[in-house]
């Protein structure tokens, strides 16, 4: 066995590196083990740019959470001296009535945050790399933007280890069982003993918790880097993030920034439920019509040639909502997925909330909505 420690972070992704260096700001003794690279292209924390929104369609609860990540997204920043978080100003948009639109401006009203509500024609003059039809209804926020997610998972992990953590990569999880007080958590490497467990796994989160696999489902989700007719709209400046509900599904999408491409996906893609190990990884024809089908009709200028396509994966829950929670049969283990596509603006909070759990059992944070007894039954 080749050390003793307090906490095991399995999986060193968007949340497992942000566990792992709050526990080790904390003092304790860490093992982070990751079964890819630091970062890699095989899961849910990749694609160069990621949104990030204030104003929370999906429920007014995650506002305070998010406003506590942008914090500590800021404090790692200038930790590091990096900038990770680039601010655009972000639209949550769709049809009169439409569920994006209206439950952005209750967590706007509720939260006091500042917005605007503007139309389709606001939107196409405000900002002309739009082209929305006119009635589209839309909440305009100006703290959205977008973080760098493999560099924030550097930022993570880097830090981490200077604190002390023993960071491991290419090491794949076999298992673990409790002896008394502690886990024996074997890999295809070596043997180690942790305290608490943290599982932050990701789409591979049910095979490593077989009692709970029912409730996370891996989808194959693809993404389109198009160049711009006109790049200047395009512009982190001239183009704020989006979330955009359409007769097509809905999608998000982000200015030009590292690729010289604009950005957009479509949520739930083509509602592929893929095994991890299976997945197909390499973007086909009919992933690529889909989404130049949405950029040719709303975003016209920025449907130029296709530069780069990604392959990378939700993981949902079955009421699209984080799960966060101590396992129910060993509240030694700490769950920390899925996020069901829509949390890595979240790691850095949930990074604060998982070290919470592994060192004190309960956090100050609200995470009622993330408790696994929702599912009971």
């Amino acid at each position: 066995m080749s050390g003793t420690y307090d906490v095991a972070v399995i999986g060193v992704g968007g949340m497992g590196s942000a566990a792992a260096y709050h526990l080790a700001r904390r003092g304790q003794r860490v093992l982070g083990l990751e079964r890819f690279d630091i970062p890699h292209e095989y899961g849910s924390s990749h694609g160069v740019t990621r949104i990030i929104r204030l104003a929370y369609y999906e429920d007014p609860s995650y506002v305070p959470l998010i406003r506590r990540a942008y914090e500590l997204w800021r404090e790692l920043q200038a930790e590091v001296g990096e900038r990770l978080l680039h601010i655009t100003g972000a639209l949550d948009a769709g049809p009169p009535g439409s569920a994006v639109f209206a439950g952005s401006k209750r967590s706007c009203d509720l939260h006091g945050l500042p917005h605007e509500v503007i139309d389709g024609t606001e939107i196409n003059r405000r900002f002309p790399g739009y082209r929305l039809p006119n009635d589209h209804e839309a909440v305009f926020q100006p703290d959205g933007g977008f973080l760098l997610p493999e560099r924030c998972i550097v930022a993570h992990a880097g830090r981490a280890i200077a604190l002390g953590a023993d960071i491991r990569a290419r090491e794949r999880v076999l298992g673990w069982e409790r002896r008394g007080g502690a886990f024996r958590i074997r890999t295809n490497r070596d043997e180690y003993e942790a305290g608490r467990v943290i599982v932050s796994a990701g789409a591979w989160i049910g095979a490593l918790l077989p009692g709970l696999k029912r409730l996370f489902t891996p989808e194959r989700q693809v993404l389109a880097w198009l160049r711009p007719k006109r790049p200047e709209m395009f512009a982190p400046k001239r183009f704020p993030v989006f979330n955009l509900t359409v007769n097509e599904g809905r999608f998000y999408g982000f200015p030009v920034y590292g690729i010289p491409g604009f950005k957009f996906g479509m949520y739930h893609h083509l509602n592929e439920v893929v095994d991890p190990e299976t997945i197909d990884r390499e973007p086909n024809a009919a992933d690529e019509r889909v989404l130049r089908t949405f950029a040719e009709r709303y975003f016209p200028d920025g449907a130029g040639p296709t530069l780069t396509m990604k392959a990378c994966m939700f993981t949902n829950s079955p009421d699209e909502h984080f799960v966060v929670d101590t396992h129910p049969e060993d509240d030694g283990v700490i769950v920390a997925s899925p996020c069901s596509g829509h949390g890595f603006k979240f790691a850095s909070v949930m990074g604060e909330i998982l070290a919470d759990l592994a060192t004190r059992g309960e956090t100050r944070h609200d995470i009622g909505l993330f408790r696994l007894r929702r599912f009971a039954g």
